[in-house]
């Protein structure tokens, strides 16, 4: 494992730094889809259906839209709502806010805009539990879900939202469904595409910069958007640094190994090193 003392370095001498954060991250934060944290919100739902965690709850295969959206109206609750129980993403905020930097990130949790990075600097491919769209689609638009959540949650009983808080398209009055990133129906909306251009922009302008890519959490799930062009855009650019810290997948090409700082580790832990040492 490198020195933490390698990244502060790349960190200080960096002109600007892209964050590639992945669902690792907010593992780190304490936003774990299983064990205590699932039993505690969801034994009932256990009970009933018999899935061990949120994951294998999400994709389960319910019979009527009012036990789905019981389920998934306090599954947004928890995981965009509220708040991670550690202060891993201000703890990073810390680090890169003197710093020109971008973030893009396949987490779909809002933890980056609730530790108060600048909402211009961020691209979420993979949408937003925040965000419900037509599941046809039949119109390229998104929309808050906030207040409908919070009234599913506080009124869901015995597994089963009210029939009247089940949400249909506004359009075609088929049945909406959270702007994830699952397949082809998955709505890439205005914001989305005004945010992706954003992050190109940035990218061009610092083409040639001392960039500081530090790939946070990112598994092998998609590497398509993050790990692979950060490996990519640092081979084509002699001044940039990759960094990752990611608990035993922290690796690099060896096209890059001289210019790549891996560190196996917990992501929180090592951030909070960085910051105090």
């Amino acid at each position: 494992m490198d020195d933490p003392a390698r990244l502060r370095r790349a960190l200080e001498e960096a002109e600007a730094v892209v964050v590639g954060a992945g669902a690792g991250l907010s593992a780190s934060a304490g936003f774990l889809y299983d064990g205590v944290r699932f039993h505690e919100n969801f034994g009932d739902f256990e009970e009933k259906y018999g899935f061990r965690d949120m994951y294998e709850g999400g994709f389960y295969p319910f019979e009527t839209a009012e036990e789905f959206w019981a389920y998934w109206s306090r599954y947004i609750f928890i995981n965009r709502y509220s708040d991670p129980p550690k202060p891993v993403y201000q703890t990073l905020l810390g680090l890169v806010s003197g710093k020109d930097y971008f973030v893009i990130t396949t987490n779909v949790d809002h933890c980056f805009q609730k530790a108060g990075f600048d909402r211009e600097r961020l691209f979420y491919t993979q949408g937003d539990y925040g965000l419900l769209q037509c599941s046809v689609p039949c119109h390229a638009e998104t929309y808050d879900n906030e207040d409908l959540i919070r009234r599913m949650v506080r009124e869901q009983r015995n597994g089963k939202v009210p029939a009247g808080l089940v949400p249909l398209c506004p359009l075609c009055g088929k049945p909406m469904t959270v702007n994830l990133r699952a397949d082809d129906t998955f709505v890439e909306d205005g914001g989305w595409h005004k945010a992706c251009k954003r992050y190109r922009n940035f990218l061009a302008e610092h083409k040639k910069s001392r960039v500081l890519f530090l790939e946070l959490g990112v598994g092998m799930n998609t590497p398509g958007i993050v790990k692979f062009p950060f490996w990519r855009m640092t081979a084509e650019n002699p001044k940039a640094t990759y960094a990752c810290i990611n608990r035993g997948e922290a690796v690099a090409p060896p096209e890059i190994a001289g210019r790549a700082v891996l560190i196996d580790a917990d992501i929180g832990e090592t951030l909070h090193a960085l910051q105090t040492g």
